[in-house]
């Protein structure tokens, strides 16, 4: 189990609120902190391009947020590498932990088997510990009439939802000027600034965060897809009248995805530095995630069937197959 205060309430729901942003409604995530160890993809201003008109961008809008809810669902069939990494705060960041996980569905969201920490493998024992317990979770999920698997989805669906409707919220929170085209990694991508919508009406705590952040998004201009995001605290940020805690000014978050099958984006680096205070206690935590070889798994039978051979050919698992 992670340690760290991001899944805290304090951080977690912090995270929810920009993150959703960025990831969510495309609109969204932070520049890449400039304590960051990883430079960032190779930008290139493209030749100058026509300036789309409120309609174009408003249509772009729609079907960028319609993209993020088919990259969404299709998270729940794949399973990734994650590595975490977190630092110390500061202008000089020092890893404090470094862990590389198998990230793999389990019918009611993810589940993390710990692969490395801080460079050293986990002992092979230790990995099949883990995916027993990945097996015993698929098991029970895939009863339907189970008492337990049916909470744990219906929780699980409720967070869907709740997502869901938080990335549209996203789609109105905010107002989008167009910047610029410029070229990342190969794509010609439009560029968007997002600055709050005064119009804006919340209907939950999370959507009200969204009048605290900034936020600017490159977009693939062939597929409407969300290559990179930036979202920026511009004042702090309450929950629970700042009785559960609080995000502050300043805060960061950036996240970037790429094509990892036809069709379907997902995330490859994201980075959190920000600080805040959960009830009474401050915190500031700098984490990057970094994920890659995704792979599609499927249906839940599908994943047993996958853990069930794993575990009966006792194949070491491969970080880099």
């Amino acid at each position: 189990m992670r340690r760290r205060g991001a899944h805290t309430i304090g951080a977690s729901t912090a995270v929810l609120a920009v993150c959703a942003v960025l990831a969510g409604a495309g609109f969204a995530l932070p520049q890449a902190s400039s304590q960051t160890a990883t430079p960032p993809a190779k930008t290139v201003r493209s030749a100058p391009a026509q300036t789309p008109s409120a309609e174009e961008i408003q249509a772009r809008a729609r079907k960028l947020i319609e993209n993020q809810h088919k990259n969404d669902q299709a998270l729940d069939e794949y399973e990734r590498i994650e590595r975490f990494e977190d630092f110390t705060a500061g202008p000089n960041p020092q890893t404090i932990e470094d862990k590389v996980y198998r990230v793999v569905p389990d019918g009611g969201g993810t589940f993390k088997i710990l692969v490395k920490d801080n460079g050293t493998p986990t002992d092979p024992a230790e990995y099949r510990r883990q995916l027993q317990l990945w097996d015993d979770i698929l098991q029970r999920m895939s009863q339907p009439n189970d008492s337990k698997a049916k909470a744990a989805r219906e929780k699980y669906e409720k967070r869907q939802r709740d997502r869901s409707e938080f990335v549209d919220a996203a789609g109105s929170a905010y107002i989008v000027k167009w910047v610029d085209r410029e070229t990342r990694d190969g794509r010609q991508c439009d560029v968007y600034d997002l600055t709050p919508n005064p119009d804006f009406h919340p209907h939950s705590m999370f959507q009200s965060a969204l009048a605290h952040v900034t936020a600017k998004i490159w977009v693939d201009h062939d597929t409407n897809e969300l290559v990179r995001g930036e979202a920026h605290v511009l004042s702090d940020i309450s929950f629970g009248g700042g009785l559960l805690g609080k995000l502050y000014r300043g805060s960061l978050v950036s996240l970037e995805q790429a094509e990892v099958a036809p069709g379907i984006w997902l995330p490859t680096r994201t980075e959190y530095a920000f600080t805040g205070r959960k009830f009474l206690f401050p915190f500031a935590e700098h984490e990057v995630i970094e994920a890659s070889h995704y792979r599609r798994l499927g249906s839940i039978q599908d994943m047993l069937a996958i853990a069930q051979n794993e575990l009966a050919t006792g194949k070491a698992f491969r970080e880099d197959p």
